[in-house]
C-alpha cells in the first residue's frame, strides 16, 4: 500500500469515529481512500471533506470535545491554517489525530517531500505554550502503526498527537501488516461534552479563562502533563550506534537514507551510526547526551535548512562538535552525499 492509504485503513481498523479533512498533495489520498472505502457500514465512522482546513480543524475540535476518537490530515500549508484550532484543541485538553504528510515550503512552496515543517509540529506552532506529542514514522508499516499509538497516547494524556510524516512516505508503496479490524468504542469519557446528568453537572471545555491567574494554574498544569509524557513516552531506534565514533541523528525519509549511508561508511572503514528518533516531541535528549560523550562528531540530517538540529545541539550541550546537513525545496538527500559530507567533518 501507499502510506497514505495505509494511514487511511490503519485509521478504520482502530476504530475511529470521524475524519474531517480537506485535499491538498501529497496527503490527498487519505481522504480518497476514506471515501471509496466507504468505512461507515463497516464500521459507522463518519468521514466528511469539509469546506476548508479551517473548518476541518474545528469540527475535529467539537468531535473531541464529545469523546470522541476523530482525526484529521493534510499537508504543510493545510497545516498552517489548522494552527489556531489545533493550539485550541491543546488548551482544551481534548485527544485526536493530526497527520502532517510535509511538502516544502515557505509558502506554497512544492508538492514534493521535506521536512521543513519540525519546528511547527514540534515547538507549539500555534499561539501560547502547549505541545503535541508528535510520531515520525520512517515506513509505511509505521504509517499504518502509528495511527494506533496516537490515538492511544492521544486519549491517556488527553492531548493533541500528529503523525509527522512527509511526501516520499505517503507516496511510497511497501508490504504492510494491517492489525485486525476493532470496533467503534461505545465508551464516554467522563470529562466528555455529553450533556448534564444525574451524576454529575454539564462538562465545560473551553480554551479561555479571563482570569490571567486562573490560565496560568492551567498552563502550570499543562506543563507537568508535558513533563510526564518527556518522562514516560520517548521512543528511538539506534542502528550501528554500539562501537560509533561519528553520528547521525535523522528521522523519517532522512533515517532510511542514512541507514545507506552507514553501509557506505562502514565499507570505507568509517564507525558511523545513527539514531533515530521516533518522537520528536517528546525529544530523546537523554540518549543523544549519553550518545555524544564517546563521538567525535554529531551530523543532524534533514531535508530542511536545519531545525531538528537545535534540539540535538541542546542534548548534545557543547560536549562534542555538532554539524547540519540538508537538502531542501523537495530535494530528498542522497546516501553519496551525507557520506562525503561527513568525511569533510572528520
Amino acid at each position: 500500500m501507499k502510506g497514505n492509504e495505509a494511514i487511511a485503513e490503519a485509521a478504520i481498523r482502530a476504530g475511529a469515529d470521524a475524519y474531517f479533512g480537506y485535499p491538498i498533495t501529497p496527503q490527498s489520498e487519505i481522504l480518497e481512500y476514506l471515501m471509496a472505502a466507504n468505512p461507515h457500514e463497516r464500521t459507522g465512522m463518519v468521514v466528511l471533506q469539509a469546506e476548508s482546513e479551517v473548518a476541518a480543524i474545528n469540527m475535529v475540535y467539537g468531535g473531541a470535545g464529545c469523546g470522541k476518537k476523530v482525526m484529521t490530515s493534510s499537508s504543510s500549508p493545510g497545516i498552517s491554517l489548522k494552527q489556531e484550532g489545533i493550539s485550541y484543541i491543546a488548551g482544551a485538553q481534548l485527544p485526536c489525530l493530526i497527520v502532517n504528510v510535509v511538502r516544502g515550503g515557505p509558502g506554497l512552496g512544492t508538492i514534493q517531500p521535506a521536512q521543513s515543517d519540525y519546528f511547527q509540529a514540534v515547538k507549539g506552532g500555534g499561539h501560547g505554550d502547549y505541545h503535541l506529542i508528535v510520531l515520525a514514522p520512517a515506513s509505511v508499516q509505521e504509517m499504518a502503526d502509528f495511527v494506533e499509538l496516537a490515538f492511544d497516547l492521544a486519549f491517556k494524556y488527553r492531548n493533541p498527537a500528529m503523525i509527522l510524516s512527509d511526501g516520499a512516505i505517503g507516496q511510497m508503496m511497501e508490504k504492510v501488516y494491517l492489525k485486525p479490524q476493532k470496533q467503534r468504542s461505545t465508551e464516554v469519557p467522563a470529562w466528555a461534552t455529553t450533556g448534564k446528568t444525574k451524576e454529575r453537572e454539564r462538562n465545560i471545555i473551553t480554551s479561555l479563562d479571563l482570569d490571567p491567574y486562573a490560565q496560568e494554574q492551567h498552563l502550570l498544569r499543562l506543563q507537568e502533563k508535558y513533563r510526564e509524557i518527556e518522562r514516560n513516552e520517548v521512543r528511538f531506534e539506534e542502528i550501528m550506534v554500539d562501537d560509533a565514533e561519528f553520528l547521525l541523528v535523522a528521522y523519517g525519509t532522512s533515517a532510511r537514507v542514512c541507514q545507506k549511508t552507514l553501509q557506505l561508511a562502514r565499507a570505507e572503514g568509517i564507525k558511523a551510526g545513527l539514531l533515530r528518533p521516533i518522537t520528536l516531541y517528546p525529544f530523546p535528549y537523554e540518549r543523544i547526551r549519553s550518545l555524544a560523550s564517546h563521538m567525535k562528531i554529531i551530523v543532524s540530517v534533514e531535508m530542511s535548512m536545519g531545525q531538528m538540529v537545535e534540539d540535538v545541539k541542546l542534548a548534545v550541550n557543547g560536549q562534542v562538535p555538532v554539524y547540519h546537513f540538508g537538502r531542501m525545496g523537495g530535494v530528498i538527500t542522497e546516501p553519496e552525499e551525507v557520506l562525503e559530507y561527513l568525511k569533510t567533518k572528520i
